[in-house]
């Protein structure tokens, strides 16, 4: 079988013989794969004419839904994807981590949809005043980036590795070009091939190349972005590729690290902890046979519990059946290839020149359900390293499969400096239930990690594990992990978005934001807004209610509802020394009462008050002042019907400003209000 690529709206194959592609379990030729005849350029300029248009159009809202039916539709395809998935020597977990995990990124990033308004651009932070009469100020948009994602990714996750990162660029309206790693693009394939059958997304909106990409960086330009997961080295040449440089063009680095777990020394033998911590480093060993990014490389030590480590781990590793994981009872499966087991090979040979393996052998390992000599089976290899300040070809040597190396701490500061010892890692982790060795070593350790992970039993059950990158959490690390960051929530999808600070009055940023900016001019009608459905409601549209004086006997009777008897509402005597005057209304009181003042009670498109943000405060009230409030539309955003039978509906904020008689405003929030739209089978 050839593999395909997906470029400018069809399938194509590649010129001439391809590059052979081998089940791992067996060493059978399953496909080849050949990218030859491909036009990088043409492709990238497919993406951006045709796809980032079409993407551009739809508003984080849409494109939301669009990763949630995407995601529906591939789950419901899973089980394709698992058979292919047994030819990489996988086991049933391991795919359940590459592709359900992959599944899941798509759900988490559609549900990000609803942190963006529904518009094609959002804001980013807050005004900026920027003149003394606040006719003029600032603000930042962000809009897509008119380009395309160039995504090169590494052979080990052939489904979450395209999938964690489309999720993101789509989401942010921009097209993807995806290069997986040639060994195990049969997998991609199979997965691309579902996503373009599906009709879900934009023509346009993904491309997939089979076999190399080299020259493809010869055709970037500055509204491009590139990331790449896998080797080090690899990544330091793509990003100081001239083309790279002269455009400008954001690199995210996604590299191999030398990752760490420690052992707490409060985690003895007999402690919950020790136990997990034993756990953890064996399932991080062997989960995908060790080739995960964020695999355990170094285990920090107690040094006089190195040996109750060695025996426990190496008891629990002597449980773990090689083999082909179709047979019952195989926990771990085979490399990815024959080239990693050299890879591997040579790097075992290195390390061990400077430390003793005490569990494993490179021959000496039984194979269930498989020729041993035919597929890429490898046996966990566990070091021990007696003198790792000194012998340091650990913290820059990586043999990437299940291999891993104990070593010796004196106190929490040895194992900081060990951790750190590695130049930057994307993952690290701590087993400890003691809350101070778990602060010291999170501050001291925080600056060359990108995630740490501090497990005891409280979260153990829950917990998801030391190697397990979240979509709502940042992914990446500095120094030798890359300096890189992806998926991270809406952090993630701002690395597609360009930020764009817009000055002018508070008038014409309402007009261009669609968000009604402080100070801009009000729209008034006669038409209480209570009176309105969604759709009639305009951005900028006040109500200027009927005003209150407020009593002595207001504050009086809020207490005794409220129970908030704070001296400086109830006793006159306690005010000195003081910022109050005298006896002072309670803020929520003045709230309380402007929603008194602002609310139309008759009932009508106003199905329910949905929340409160930004209170604030900002001025003393006391016996005898009037207050009164300026309500207004600040910004809509729609809603969205959970099924036939559901209101079509839509959340309006208004802006709640409540001011006295000189002017000023004396309280400021904003409501969030349900509001029925018109037309009930929208």
């Amino acid at each position: 079988m050839k593999l395909q690529s997906y470029a400018q709206g069809k399938w194509v194959n590649g010129e001439g013989a391809g590059k052979e592609l081998f089940n791992s379990i067996t060493g059978e030729v399953i496909a080849e794969a050949s990218s030859k005849g491909l036009d990088f350029g043409d492709m990238l300029t497919y993406a951006r004419e045709v796809g980032s248009p079409a993407l551009r159009k739809l508003t984080f809202h849409e494109r939301g839904r669009m990763l949630k039916a995407l995601a529906f539709h591939l789950l419901e395809k899973k089980a394709d994807f698992y058979k292919i998935s047994a030819y990489s020597g996988a086991t049933k977990v391991d795919s359940w981590i590459d592709i359900e995990g992959g599944i899941g990124n798509l759900f988490s990033n559609a549900s990000l949809r609803k942190q963006f308004p529904n518009e094609t651009f959002a804001l980013d932070g807050e005004i900026a005043p920027l003149s003394k009469g606040g006719t003029f100020i600032g603000h930042h948009i962000l809009t897509s980036k008119q380009g395309v994602a160039i995504h090169i990714n590494a052979f080990n996750f052939p489904v979450w590795g395209m999938l964690e990162k489309i999720a993101v660029n789509l989401l942010a309206g921009v097209p993807a070009v995806v290069k997986p790693a040639t060994i195990t693009s049969y997998l991609t394939e199979a997965v691309v091939r579902e996503i373009i059958a599906s009709g879900i997304l934009p023509e346009g909106s993904l491309q997939l190349i089979c076999g190399s990409a080299n020259g493809i960086l010869d055709h970037v330009e500055n509204q491009d972005v590139v990331t790449f997961t896998g080797s080090a080295s690899t990544g330091q040449m793509l990003k100081s590729h001239p083309r790279i440089l002269a455009e400008s063009v954001p690199f995210n680095m996604e590299a191999d690290s030398l990752n760490c777990s420690v052992l707490g020394e409060d985690a003895v033998p007999g402690t919950p902890e020790f136990d997990l911590f034993i756990k953890e480093v064996q399932r991080e060993m062997t989960v995908k046979c060790g080739q995960k990014c964020t695999a355990i490389r170094r285990i920090l030590v107690p040094e006089r519990l190195v040996e109750d480590v060695q025996i426990a781990l190496g008891q629990r590793l002597a449980k773990t059946v090689i083999g082909d994981p179709a047979q019952e009872g195989v926990r771990m499966g085979s490399l990815a290839g024959q080239e990693q087991v050299k890879e591997v090979t040579e790097r075992v040979n290195q390390l061990a020149k400077s430390q003793e393996i005490v569990f494993g052998s490179l021959s000496d390992f039984e194979v269930t359900g498989a020729d041993k000599n035919k597929g890429a089976f490898f046996s966990p290899i566990l070091f021990v390293n007696d003198d790792p300040f000194n012998k340091t070809d650990v913290h820059s040597l990586e043999a990437f499969g299940p291999v891993s190396t104990i070593m010796p701490y004196k106190t929490i500061d040895e194992a900081i400096e060990l951790a750190k010892l590695g130049k930057g890692s994307l993952v690290c982790s701590i087993v400890t239930n003691d809350n101070k060795i778990a602060k010291e070593f999170v501050m001291g350790a925080a600056s060359l990690h990108g995630r740490i992970l501090v497990l005891n039993a409280d979260c153990a059950k829950e917990s998801t594990g030391h190697g397990s990158p979240m979509p709502l959490l940042t992914h990446g690390g500095p120094g030798r992990a890359g300096g890189g960051e992806e998926m991270g929530g809406m952090r993630g999808v701002k690395h597609y978005l360009q930020r764009t600070a817009i000055q002018g009055s508070p008038t014409m940023l309402t007009a261009i934001t669609n968000q009604y900016q402080t100070g801009a001019d009000f729209k008034f009608d006669k038409v209480h807004p209570f009176r309105k459905h969604f759709e009639e409601l305009e951005i900028g549209e006040t109500w200027m209610t009927a005003k209150h004086t407020v009593t002595e006997t207001d504050i009086v009777n809020f207490a005794n509802v409220s129970g908030d008897n704070f001296y400086a509402h109830m006793d006159v005597t306690s005010l000195d020394g003081t910022i109050f005057e005298e006896r002072v209304a309670h803020g929520y009181f003045i709230l309380s009462k402007a929603a008194g003042l602002f609310v139309d009670p008759a009932k009508g498109p106003v199905l329910l008050n949905y929340g409160l943000e930004e209170a604030r405060f900002v001025k003393p009230v006391y016996v005898g002042i009037t207050i009164g409030v300026k309500f207004t539309v600040k910004e809509k955003i729609e809603g969205e019907k959970r099924d036939e039978e559901d209101i079509a509906k839509g959340i309006v904020k208004f802006l709640v400003d409540v001011y006295d008689q000189t002017g000023e405003t004396v309280a400021i929030a904003t409501i969030l209000t349900m509001v029925r739209k018109i037309d009930q089978s929208n």
